[in-house]
């Protein structure tokens, strides 16, 4: 009993989830840095966005729990988006007093949380599949 998305909502979903990649695997090979953090960004926000709009209209509690953890990855997919961002441009080192809190903190740590959602949307994506086929 999933909300299903309309043909736009796939094609941005799929072109969201497409960009991610790209952004991703060009940005930890270190080729065009400054432009692949945007179009990783880009992509995060188009698949997270399609991702929530995707509701479960049933009442079975479990699924809910699971939506709402993959509604936490999409959130860590963009701050991940953000922070490959920060990761080109350094914008945020401003913020700190010195560099080493700086490096320690913030800088590459992406690849955290972009690992953390990647885990949980797998987690998830399996999880409620298996859940909605015994209904």
């Amino acid at each position: 009993m999933m909300k299903q998305l309309s043909r736009t909502q796939n094609i941005i979903f799929l072109v969201g989830g497409v960009l991610m990649v790209v952004g991703a695997g060009c940005f930890a090979f270190m080729w065009q840095q400054e432009v692949m953090c945007w179009i990783y960004l880009a992509g995060a926000v188009m698949f997270a966005t399609m991702q929530m709009m995707q509701t479960y209209e049933g009442n079975n509690i479990t699924v809910r729990r699971l939506k709402k953890i993959m509604t936490t990855a999409d959130i860590f997919f963009v701050l991940s988006g953000i922070l490959m961002v920060d990761n080109a441009y350094r914008f945020m080192q401003q913020v700190f007093t010195n560099y080493v809190a700086y490096f320690q903190y913030v800088f590459n740590k992406w690849v955290l949380l972009l690992l953390v959602a990647a885990v949980l949307e797998i987690y998830t994506m399996h999880r409620i599949s298996a859940e909605l086929s015994k209904e």
